[in-house]
Protein backbone atom coordinates (compact mmCIF):
# COMPACT_ATOMS: atom_id res chain seq x y z
CA UNK A 1 0.00 0.00 0.00
CA UNK A 2 1.53 3.10 -0.97
CA UNK A 3 0.45 6.39 1.24
CA UNK A 4 1.80 10.04 0.31
CA UNK A 5 0.34 12.55 2.32
CA UNK A 6 0.32 16.01 1.45
CA UNK A 7 -0.12 19.76 2.97
CA UNK A 8 -1.83 22.70 1.31
CA UNK A 9 -1.23 26.30 2.73
CA UNK A 10 1.27 24.87 5.67
CA UNK A 11 3.89 22.45 6.72
CA UNK A 12 2.67 19.27 9.20
CA UNK A 13 4.62 18.72 11.97
CA UNK A 14 6.16 15.09 12.08
CA UNK A 15 3.70 13.99 14.76
CA UNK A 16 1.10 15.00 12.72
CA UNK A 17 2.01 12.74 9.90
CA UNK A 18 2.30 10.14 12.45
CA UNK A 19 -0.26 10.10 13.48
CA UNK A 20 -1.85 10.36 10.06
CA UNK A 21 0.57 7.60 9.05
CA UNK A 22 -0.38 5.57 12.38
CA UNK A 23 -4.19 5.74 11.55
CA UNK A 24 -3.77 4.80 7.76
CA UNK A 25 -1.85 0.94 8.95
CA UNK A 26 -5.33 -0.12 9.77
CA UNK A 27 -7.17 0.01 6.46
CA UNK A 28 -5.95 -3.02 4.67
CA UNK A 29 -8.00 -4.96 7.60
CA UNK A 30 -10.76 -3.79 5.50
CA UNK A 31 -9.83 -4.06 1.95
CA UNK A 32 -6.74 -6.46 0.99
CA UNK A 33 -6.51 -5.08 -2.53
CA UNK A 34 -5.50 -1.18 -1.62
CA UNK A 35 -2.94 0.24 -3.99
CA UNK A 36 -2.62 3.76 -3.19
CA UNK A 37 -3.59 5.83 -0.35
CA UNK A 38 -3.36 9.59 -0.76
CA UNK A 39 -4.28 12.37 1.86
CA UNK A 40 -4.57 15.87 1.61
CA UNK A 41 -4.37 18.26 4.84
CA UNK A 42 -5.77 21.70 3.80
CA UNK A 43 -6.25 24.54 5.74
CA UNK A 44 -9.71 26.08 4.66
CA UNK A 45 -9.22 29.88 3.75
CA UNK A 46 -12.10 31.44 5.70
CA UNK A 47 -12.99 34.41 5.99
CA UNK A 48 -13.23 34.16 9.78
CA UNK A 49 -9.61 34.64 12.26
CA UNK A 50 -9.57 30.78 12.94
CA UNK A 51 -9.36 28.48 9.68
CA UNK A 52 -10.85 25.22 9.17
CA UNK A 53 -8.69 22.11 9.20
CA UNK A 54 -9.58 19.91 5.97
CA UNK A 55 -8.93 16.51 5.43
CA UNK A 56 -9.18 14.57 1.92
CA UNK A 57 -8.47 11.06 1.65
CA UNK A 58 -8.51 9.15 -1.25
CA UNK A 59 -8.28 5.31 -1.63
CA UNK A 60 -7.45 3.43 -4.76
CA UNK A 61 -8.17 -0.25 -4.87
CA UNK A 62 -8.69 -2.26 -8.34
CA UNK A 63 -11.54 -0.69 -10.59
CA UNK A 64 -12.58 1.36 -7.84
CA UNK A 65 -12.42 4.85 -5.95
CA UNK A 66 -13.43 5.85 -2.85
CA UNK A 67 -12.85 9.43 -1.29
CA UNK A 68 -14.09 11.26 1.92
CA UNK A 69 -13.82 15.00 2.97
CA UNK A 70 -13.80 15.78 6.66
CA UNK A 71 -13.29 19.71 8.18
CA UNK A 72 -13.15 20.48 12.02
CA UNK A 73 -11.26 23.22 13.98
CA UNK A 74 -8.10 20.40 14.60
CA UNK A 75 -6.91 18.04 11.49
CA UNK A 76 -6.71 14.91 14.68
CA UNK A 77 -10.50 15.28 14.75
CA UNK A 78 -11.09 15.87 10.65
CA UNK A 79 -8.56 12.82 9.77
CA UNK A 80 -10.63 10.96 12.60
CA UNK A 81 -13.94 11.86 10.65
CA UNK A 82 -12.48 11.16 7.57
CA UNK A 83 -11.12 7.50 8.21
CA UNK A 84 -14.53 6.55 9.85
CA UNK A 85 -16.48 7.51 6.46
CA UNK A 86 -13.72 5.75 4.73
CA UNK A 87 -14.25 2.38 6.63
CA UNK A 88 -17.76 2.67 6.13
CA UNK A 89 -17.68 3.65 2.53
CA UNK A 90 -15.10 0.32 1.97
CA UNK A 91 -17.28 -2.20 3.82
CA UNK A 92 -20.50 -0.69 2.01
CA UNK A 93 -18.68 -2.04 -1.05
CA UNK A 94 -17.56 -4.59 -0.68
CA UNK A 95 -20.94 -6.01 1.10
CA UNK A 96 -22.54 -4.91 -1.99
CA UNK A 97 -19.19 -6.92 -3.84
CA UNK A 98 -20.73 -9.97 -2.12
CA UNK A 99 -23.90 -10.26 -2.65
CA UNK A 100 -23.20 -10.20 -6.14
Amino acid sequence: MNVNIQTVHFDADEKLVEFVTKKLQKLPTFHDAIIKVEVFLKLDNVVHKIKDKVVEIGVFVPKHEFFVKSSSKSFEESFDEALDSMINQIKKRKEKLAEL
